[in-house]
């Protein structure tokens, strides 16, 4: 391999491949990047066998080739080299990838290429076609619901299921759950309902920063994985296997209260009620009082022998019964800050019974948060 590339490119291509090397592993080659011409530019992939990522970037070919190299030596490098042409060839007969830019000239000792996992190539002309701002948007309201407890894998994901049109997404950790739909450009003939490790999302969610591009969803038969496609960049996961819960069972199907409030408003108030609940247990109460003439208020309060009391007071819009329900402010926290309307409705029944978080005017984004209990 004899091929040159910007610092740049490759600075980038390798931040954006190198989250998915195995942190700890048995397999040496797991710790590396692999770096092959492909077509007239230079692909570069990671994988730790559950999550994998490969990136195109532009780059001048005088001569075929692949090799792997430690992911944590070539990033180093890279980001320390200056902005130059970065030039790079490998001697096939030691497996040593000889970097040089500028005045720094540096051999790497490699691992054959043909040692590394192979990467699916995906059937473009079978996927599933969503933008870009769409899918970002809904993982970010989504994936940070589920559980991060390995005990219970099948809650690390997120379920994403196609009906026709319509794509939902839904994530639980057994305390909350988020739920969002959108609709899709090219209706699905067959159904489907795959579980998607949240951490994957989250990645792909980083990745995708280009709002104009489309991405395109390939299930392969059989495969246990998923790959989504964008222009220059692959994600490929393995699917967690088994049976989702059934979330909208917990869906409160009516309310006895209903406050609408300004999102920001109340986002400050959890941000500041957290500050003396983090040091308990993160419990902050939710005094629903309707107003008789004017605007009603929510008063929050947090309490800790520790630290102190906190009791912030917020004008709201509240019909029906006035109650004292409590919350995780951290669950509370962290739906707000994926809440894009300027009014959030949240809906309850009781203080024992899960409340329903909505933006006001958006059907597309439902939560559910379990009450904690007050003693």
């Amino acid at each position: 391999m004899k091929a040159s590339v910007t610092q740049q490119h490759l600075a980038h291509g390798l931040s954006i491949v190198s989250r998915a090397v195995a942190a700890r592993t048995t397999l040496p080659v797991l710790g590396n990047v692999l770096l092959a011409t492909d077509e007239g530019r230079l692909r570069l992939s990671a994988t730790n066998l559950e999550l994998g990522i490969t990136c195109w970037i532009p780059c001048q070919i005088s001569e075929e080739g692949s090799i792997t190299v430690p992911a944590r030596t070539i990033v180093d490098l890279i980001s320390t080299l200056p902005n130059d042409t970065v030039a790079l060839t490998l001697n096939t007969r030691t497996q040593t990838l000889n970097v040089r830019c500028g005045t720094s000239n540096t051999d790497i000792k490699g691992i054959d290429a043909q040692d590394f996992p192979p990467i699916p190539v995906p059937d473009l002309n079978d996927g599933l076609d969503i933008a870009v701002t769409d899918f970002k948007e809904m993982i970010s309201q989504v994936a940070f619901a589920a559980s991060s407890d390995e005990a219970r894998p099948i809650l690390q994901g997120v379920l994403i299921s196609v009906d026709d049109q319509q794509i939902t997404m839904a994530a639980t950790d057994g305390f909350r759950v988020s739920i969002r739909t959108a609709l899709l450009s090219n209706p699905r003939q067959t159904a489907v309902n795959i579980i998607v490790p949240a951490r994957a999302l989250t990645e792909l969610g980083r990745i995708a920063t280009d709002g104009n591009q489309t991405i395109t969803v390939i299930i392969p038969p059989e495969r246990g994985q998923v790959i989504f496609h964008l222009k220059d960049v692959e994600v490929v996961s393995q699917l967690i296997d088994g049976t989702f819960p059934d979330f909208r069972a917990i869906v409160p199907k009516g309310y006895k209260t209903r406050t609408v409030i300004a999102t920001a408003a109340i986002l400050k108030a959890c941000r500041q009620a957290e500050i003396i609940a983090r040091e308990g247990n993160n419990v902050i109460r939710l005094n629903l009082v309707p107003g008789t003439d004017g605007p009603g208020a929510v008063e929050i309060s947090a309490q800790t022998e520790e630290t102190g009391s906190s009791d912030i007071k917020v004008d709201a819009n509240i019909e029906g019964n006035p109650m004292i329900i409590a919350f995780n402010v951290r669950f509370l926290r962290e739906v707000l800050d994926v809440i894009k309307s300027p009014n959030v409705a949240l809906e309850t029944n009781a203080n024992n019974s899960p409340g329903k978080l909505q933006p006001v005017g958006d059907d597309s984004f439902v939560h559910i948060i379990m009450p904690m209990h007050i003693g």
